[in-house]
């Protein structure tokens, strides 16, 4: 088994190696005198077990530097929210030591909206790599790997707010209010898979206005001097 999780790790092109130590480095650095300790394991945990086994998915389904590069970056604007549950990211508080203004007030905003920013790209970041995985290793045509990711992407929505749901009625118990960041709108579920969706239709559009095609199913195939 050690020597399979080895093989796989040599087998990755080296940029996605990269990106994979990166990861495991800042949900390292998002731990660091963590605010909300007995929260973090439910917020960096799945992040963590994914880039660990994430070798031996992409060895089995490789994809394009670009398509992980798209879930790379994924997943550290979500590993930077958790580090404070995404209802207390302070960027208020950066941009009044910045600008003497805060952003809140700027856009009118009566919650931390961080949630909306990563629920948003998860829509139109993972909009390429799932087109991706559909054209390559599903045999569908280059519109319908389109249409399929775009259909994933609510779908996937659906089952995460489902699953946060959950997890935290069996899970996070008292710290619930906190975990979920409802932040009192009880139409907080919805609206975050709408974004989601609206982050991802923007990226459909600019992958059917202009020939994405070798970009979606074209792999980066690393020769041995790459690894």
């Amino acid at each position: 088994m050690v020597s399979g999780v080895g093989r796989a790790w040599r087998d990755m092109p080296r940029p996605q190696r990269g990106m994979i130590l990166l990861l495991l480095a800042a949900i390292a650095l998002a731990n660091v005198r963590q605010p909300f300790p007995d929260l973090a394991p439910l917020q960096h945990g799945p992040t963590l077990v994914l880039a660990l086994v994430a070798p031996g998915l992409v060895r089995r389904w490789p994809l394009s530097d670009r398509a992980v590069g798209c879930v790379w970056l994924f997943l550290l604007l979500h590993t930077f929210a958790a580090r404070w549950i995404y209802s207390y990211v302070p960027y208020d508080d950066w941009a009044r030591m910045l600008t003497g203004h805060d952003i809140s007030s700027f856009m009118g905003l009566r919650r931390n909206g961080f949630d909306r920013l990563v629920h948003c790209a998860f829509g139109a970041l993972l909009m390429m790599p799932l087109a991706q995985v559909a054209l390559r290793h599903g045999g569908m045509s280059h519109r319908w790997s389109l249409a399929f990711a775009f259909a994933a992407i609510g779908l996937g929505s659906a089952l995460y707010e489902i699953f946060e749901w959950l997890l935290t009625v069996f899970v996070a118990g008292n710290t619930a209010d906190y975990y979920n960041g409802q932040q009192g709108d009880p139409w907080d579920a919805q609206k975050d898979m709408g974004i989601a969706q609206a982050g991802a239709a923007l990226t459909l559009i600019l992958l059917l206005r202009q020939d994405h095609r070798p970009h979606i199913g074209k792999l980066d195939l690393p020769n041995k001097e790459q690894r």
